[in-house]
């Protein structure tokens, strides 16, 4: 039999949902062996994950969707929403489930049962994955899944995922689950009062009528409309004015009948929920503390908490420099090499100058930082993996609370500091508006890793290697209080904000504190994997295309007299060193031996200053054929703005094409830089070296320890990224805000570097 004629997978799609952190990522890539698509559902900026069932049955083709945490079928945030619009199969570009897989933990089953119940009683072929059976047993908790299938009325599989125990049986559950024909009759878990069943049933058959109903069970969302008053707000065209209308007299008459229809439903799903629990489970051992609480009364406490944080945060940016700084030399050799290389094998010319300079130097100069940039997700992951990311969280609700903020607006801050794009996102968890956007208006403050590349290079070419109470060295210090001082902006521009045109109620914070757990080694590398594909991607996209540009920008248009001057200057030296060589190729073949020769086969008298007078003199060309071309004139142009800020023109240039991406900034300095510039041996010298190097016309450096600092502050503040615009012209719906963020952020970057530049003046500071 041919491939063709081999019968072709029957396709089930299949819904993983359950609460946040109760371990349902780590179920989802055990399912689905880490190769997930990445996509946002249609419309919203939600992520949305799906990857095909390994190791199952070769005759079903089973597709797994991870649908974002959630608490209750009564969305509170963007993510519960879409949730339910899956279940309820009001996506057009997601197919309706073929079965649900609700993950819950077991450690606080009473919690989670509110939510699985809510999705069993919809009817799907479902399976109660009970996660986390260790943590349970740590407690003191001894769970009957024979009892729990029976009181719930689906199977329930028993699992230790980040272990990988119980994988195998949950994916045999899901295979029966699409072979199914049939769905189920669902289990009610919320019984009424007569009157309030009377009243369901009357909406049920309202809503069975509409045209374009789903097969679900319409008792679930007959429960919703009659308990929560922002399900018809929120969908009042959804439904038809006969069933509005008829959900509020139902209302009107509960309350005449003494009934709380707000509560009523809530409070009759949990004590069933009390019921099935004091059935299911049994308390072997009192367990008056756990690990996890003895841990938080330390990492939590409000003064040990924060010294803890900060000390973590500050061996984080430590490690950052030390670690990563063999793998990057490595780097910065093998590019070096993969630059002379091309430029041996290459005629020289315009080709050999763009790939060499342009694309070689322009997007190494970024990917060098690659082992910092995987470091600093790495810490991130573990943070977020382990659970600590949500103590930081609440240890931070004090401080966030006086500026006006939220304690969940530290997470999108936190996840800032690796983009501000998935900072961004995140801030949809987050229930009122005006906090939502007072949380996205600060998030560019948190310093991304796109400008982690900026800080190394300036701290590089100013901040010495000098040891700070024995321990801690000052470069990566001075990496730490850049990212504080971001982080102390954001929360006083939140406060500005919070006071004025976003002004509201002081929020509360009710989050839930996971259990610590051990980050999984395949789960981090993923991770970090992912993350350095999207680094590279940009590096050979937008850097590359930059690069190219500011290559032709830096290089053109031709001045041949500048050429003919550098020439004749080249040529005197030679004649000085060389009496009697006159012709120009006699003058070509002996610059060509300074350059690439030694003492010994020139045989000059003096061949070191002869090296360094040449090098000098071609560093003095490149800076003129820069001054003249039309990046030079560029830079000339925005020089009047930027120069009481103690910038050149040809930071200038760094400065206009990184508003493209920050990073492209190290880029645009190694062109800038490197356009005609060669060591004597030939090679590349480094931008740090380089920058070092840089002279005003007075001969005073330009990267001075000042200089260096009022740069990095300006580009602390400054908002300096496309994608970060498009990302919150789409999250507001209005380009009014995106302007303002930019605007806003533009003149305090101006202000505040020219505070620092003159006043570290008028300090004495140079």
């Amino acid at each position: 039999m041919s491939s063709r004629d081999l019968p072709k997978p029957t396709l089930c799609y299949v819904a993983l949902t359950g609460n946040p952190n109760c371990g349902k990522t780590t179920i989802f890539n055990a399912l689905t062996g880490l190769r997930a698509k990445v996509a946002n559902y249609a419309g919203v900026t939600v992520e949305r994950r799906e990857g095909r069932l390994r190791g199952g049955d070769s005759t079903l083709d089973i597709l797994i969707l991870d649908l974002p945490g959630s608490y209750s079928l009564s969305p509170k945030t963007q993510d519960e929403e879409i949730a339910r619009d899956v279940l309820f199969q009001r996506l057009e570009d997601v197919p309706a489930p073929s079965a649900v897989i609700v993950v819950t933990d077991a450690s606080n089953l009473h919690r989670n049962l509110y939510y699985a119940t809510q999705v069993i009683e919809l009817g799907y072929p479902t399976v109660l994955a009970l996660n986390m059976m260790d943590v349970a047993r740590q407690n003191g908790l001894e769970i009957n899944v024979g009892m729990l299938e029976t009181e719930l009325g689906v199977p329930v599989v028993p699992l230790v995922a980040s272990k990988g125990e119980g994988i195998a049986e949950l994916k045999a559950r899901i295979e029966q689950l699409c072979r199914q024909e049939s769905w189920n009759s669902p289990k009610s878990f919320c019984p009424l009062q007569p009157s309030f069943e009377a009243e369901i049933e009357k909406l049920d058959g309202l809503l069975k009528s509409q045209p374009g109903r789903p097969e679900i069970n319409a008792r679930v969302e007959c429960l919703l409309m009659l308990a929560d008053e922002k399900v018809l707000s929120a969908a009042a065209k959804r439904y038809s004015p006969d069933l509005v209308q008829a959900v509020r007299e139902a209302r009107g008459r509960l309350e005449q009948a003494g009934a709380d229809w707000r509560t009523a439903t809530i409070e009759a799903r949990y004590g069933r929920i009390g019921e099935i629990c004091n059935a299911a489970i049994t308390r072997t051992l009192s367990v008056e503390e756990t690990f996890s609480d003895r841990l938080d009364r330390i990492l939590t406490h409000k003064v040990w908490g924060m010294l803890i944080f900060l000390a973590m945060m500050a061996l984080i940016f430590q490690s950052i420099f030390n670690i990563a700084r063999v793998p990057m030399e490595w780097l910065s050799e093998g590019i070096d090499w993969l630059g002379r290389h091309v430029e041996s094998m290459m005629p020289a010319g315009a080709l050999n100058d763009l790939l060499v300079n342009g694309v070689i130097s322009g997007v190494g100069a970024v990917v060098v930082f690659l082992p910092q940039i995987l470091l600093l997700f790495l810490f991130i992951c573990l943070l977020e993996d382990s659970g600590y990311m949500a103590r930081a969280a609440f240890i931070m609700d004090r401080i966030m609370s006086k500026v006006g903020l939220h304690g969940k607006s530290f997470i999108p801050l936190l996840s800032s500091y690796a983009c501000a794009i998935p900072g961004i996102l995140s801030t949809r968890t987050i229930e009122n508006p005006k906090d939502r956007l007072a949380t996205i208006l600060v998030a560019p403050l948190m310093s991304c890793s796109a400008r982690l590349p900026v800080y190394t290079v300036l701290i590089g070419a100013c901040v010495p290697e000098v040891k700070v109470l024995g321990v801690f060295k000052l470069p990566g210090l001075t990496l730490l209080a850049m990212y504080l001082l971001g982080t102390i902006a954001a929360l006083i521009m939140a406060w500005v904000f919070k006071s004025t045109f976003l002004k509201s109620p002081p929020p509360l914070l009710i989050m839930e504190l996971p259990p610590y757990k051990r980050p999984l080694a395949t789960v981090v590398l993923r991770h970090m994997w992912d993350r350095s594909k999207v680094f590279l991607t940009q590096a050979g996209t937008v850097i590359l295309g930059i690069n190219i540009i500011l290559w032709f920008l830096a290089s053109y248009p031709k001045q041949p007299s500048i050429q003919a001057e550098f020439d004749a200057r080249r040529a005197e030296i030679v004649r000085q060193a060389f009496p009697g060589t006159d012709s120009p190729e006699a003058i070509q073949a002996r610059l060509a031996q300074l350059r690439n020769g030694g003492p010994d086969s020139v045989g000059a008298p003096d061949f070191k200053t002869l090296r360094e007078r040449l090098g000098m003199l071609e560093r003095e060309e490149a800076s003129a054929r820069l001054q003249h071309s039309f990046a030079g004139l560029l830079g000339r142009i925005i020089e009047p703005v930027i120069e009481p800020l103690g910038f050149d023109w040809k930071i200038g240039i760094g400065i206009i094409s990184s508003f493209a991406a920050r990073e492209v900034f190290v880029s645009t300095m190694s062109v800038v830089y490197n356009v005609g510039e060669e060591s004597g041996n030939g090679a590349s010298a480094s931008l740090v070296k380089v920058m070092k190097e840089q002279r005003r016309p007075d001969g005073r450096a330009v990267f001075t320890p000042l200089t260096t600092f009022s740069l990095m502050i300006f580009y602390v503040f400054a908002l300096q990224c496309a994608s970060t615009v498009a990302v919150v012209r789409r999250e507001t719906n209005s380009w009014k805000w995106p302007i303002f963020q930019w605007l806003y952020l533009g003149i305090l970057a101006w202000v505040m570097a020219f505070l620092t530049y003159h006043g570290g003046q008028l300090l004495g500071f140079h």
